[in-house]
């Protein structure tokens, strides 16, 4: 389709990228039920390496096999479908060229209990290349010791994704020793995670959704001097999306755990209000029924489409 004059907008933000990048950014804002608004709804499934397989899939068997989850993106009229390599590898053959894949290429798993959590690096841009895939994502932990490390291997891995003409998805997770339980979602805590990755090249940045809390007391002292507004979860995505440099990045939110529709719902709705690109939806889709999965999703690219 034709570039409508939001998606030249939002490509006019990466101006110094390549052509080969924004072709990338374009096949993902162009693919869809939400194509040309600029707005992402993404189905992503790397939680069976993240949680477990039983964690992850006994509540839809179905889920168990890979082919499940890329018809489930198509179906649903995603922008986009994004796994580890194995997931992908398993179905890129068959479903090519039906939905744009983001090969997350680094992960990790629970069975390892750490205070400084880092991600390992599972796969490459070349996977990336050689399955088709549009784009690569990639975990940072900020307030992990080991964050250094994540950054300056994600600085290698931009890089040389940008080198095959692909962008970068940021999933930016603060956790670890530096922060409180409550502080991995607090909205400073989150507003930070957001400017870093920008700050770090990310194409398209995804933080999960903040609470009303604030971790770090100087950062206290200036939400309270400057009264920036917290109390609803629009206002804290509308901060986020302000400190991805004034929302000149593309600024998505997780679903999180499983909840139920009317909760997943409100809160879509909220971080539309706030300005939000969109949402990238794992557990609270692919855990239900597909018929029940694809009823949320279009009524979640709905809720997108008249923000």
């Amino acid at each position: 389709m034709a570039l409508t004059d939001r998606v030249k907008h939002i490509l006019s933000w990466y101006g110094s990228e390549s052509p080969g990048v924004k072709a990338n950014l374009v096949r993902l804002m162009n693919t869809g039920a939400l194509a040309g608004t600029g707005k992402f709804v993404i189905l992503p499934v790397d939680q069976g390496f993240e949680h477990g397989p039983a964690r992850s899939f006994a509540p839809n068997p179905e889920g168990y096999d890979p082919d499940y989850h890329f018809q489930l993106a198509i179906d649903a009229g995603c922008n986009a479908y994004a796994a580890p390599l194995g997931f992908l590898e398993a179905g890129a053959d068959k479903f090519a060229g039906q939905i744009p894949l983001i090969l997350k290429v680094n992960n990790s798993d629970t069975l390892a209990k750490v205070d400084q959590p880092c991600s390992a690096i599972t796969s490459s841009v070349k996977d990336a290349v050689r399955l088709g895939a549009c784009a690569i994502g990639y975990t940072i932990y900020p307030g992990s010791g080991q964050r250094n490390r994540m950054y300056e291997d994600l600085r290698e891995l931009i890089a040389e994704a940008r080198s095959y003409g692909l962008p970068t998805v940021l999933w930016a997770y603060p956790r670890g020793a530096g922060l409180s339980k409550e502080g991995e979602l607090a909205i400073d805590v989150g507003a930070y995670a957001a400017q870093i990755s920008a700050q770090l090249g990310a194409h398209i940045i995804k933080i999960k959704p903040p609470k009303d809390f604030i971790e770090q007391a100087e950062a206290k002292k200036v939400f309270e001097k400057y009264n920036i507004p917290t109390k609803t979860l629009a206002d804290r995505v509308r901060h986020c999306v302000q400190s991805a440099f004034n929302g000149k990045r593309i600024v998505i939110f997780s679903g999180g755990e499983a909840k139920g529709t009317e909760d997943v719902l409100e809160e879509v709705k909220q971080i539309a209000q706030g300005g939000g690109f969109g949402s990238i939806m794992g557990r609270n889709a692919f855990q239900r029924p597909r018929p029940e999965a694809l009823k949320l999703l279009q009524s979640v690219v709905q809720i997108f489409k008249n923000a």
